[in-house]
């Protein structure tokens, strides 16, 4: 297989696994594996931006509010306040990613990690699939913290963003579709932030171009799904659990019998 295609694999995998629960950093690594390709930073950081810009696309009225009404000074507005619930909300994974960069890089050279962050995605889905009573339609401050937790425990390969930042809002009593919005809107900082970091002046080859076209509208079109199906019952997230749960005995599996 040549490495356009392997890479257009890879970008509608990135696409899909970003925004749905189940580890876009864990199956860029298994399945660059798989496809023998051999993955780099840049092309990693090309693929986020794409579904980042997802992000941006999908929820740019919201964006285009928030960002309004705090530089209108309206602080204590209700989009106002979004913004900084963000911001609070993406400052543990920026601690935690700075200090201990390194050791998660090492710890996407093993596949065994990978695998239990596999796992510990599926339990944290099952645990928030329940039918806990949601309380309020927005998150506080002790959420938008706890929720950054999340994120930031989701740096250790194989555990998902999305999956543990969605989960932390369910069980902090967040409905489904909040814990979602909230999910995907705090990830711009975030991502953001780390692909400046990881690409620093280093400029992106002109051949990511199309699998960051790729990414970006599959990645559309998972949050759209999300959004609209996905969330309609926290129950439709035990079907993620299941499947990262076999993906990683599958991979144990493989890994002793290798």
């Amino acid at each position: 297989m040549s490495d356009f295609i392997a890479m257009l694999i890879l970008a509608a995998i990135q696409g899909i696994s970003e925004w749905f629960p189940i580890s876009s950093s864990g199956h860029l690594v298994l399945f660059s594996q798989l496809l023998n390709y051999n993955n780099t930073v840049s092309f990693d950081v090309a693929l986020h931006f794409g579904t980042l810009m997802a992000v941006f696309v999908y929820f740019g009225k919201d964006i285009v509010d928030i960002l309004e009404d705090i530089l209108k000074g309206k602080w204590k507005s209700d989009k106002a306040r979004l913004g900084w619930l963000l911001l609070l909300s993406s400052i543990p994974a920026a601690i935690i990613g700075y200090f201990f960069k390194k050791y998660f890089e090492l710890a996407f050279e093993s596949l065994a990690i990978v695998a239990l962050g596999f796992a510990i995605t599926g339990i944290l889905l099952l645990i928030a699939s329940f039918d806990f009573k949601n309380e309020k339609k927005t998150p506080d401050w002790k959420d938008s913290l706890l929720i950054g937790l999340a994120q930031a425990f989701a740096i250790f390969p194989g555990v998902s963003r999305s999956g543990s930042t969605i989960s932390a809002g369910l069980l902090r009593g967040l409905d489904s579709k909040e814990a979602m919005r909230f999910s995907f809107l705090m990830s711009i900082p975030v991502i953001f932030g780390a692909a400046l970091l990881e690409l620093g002046s280093e400029k992106l080859p002109t051949s990511y171009l199309l699998p960051m076209l790729v990414s970006f509208v599959i990645g559309l079109g998972t949050i759209h799904l999300l959004l609209k199906v996905v969330a309609n019952s926290k129950k439709n997230l035990r079907w993620f659990a299941f499947y990262v749960l076999v993906v990683a005995m599958g991979m144990g599996i493989w890994l002793l019998i290798k």
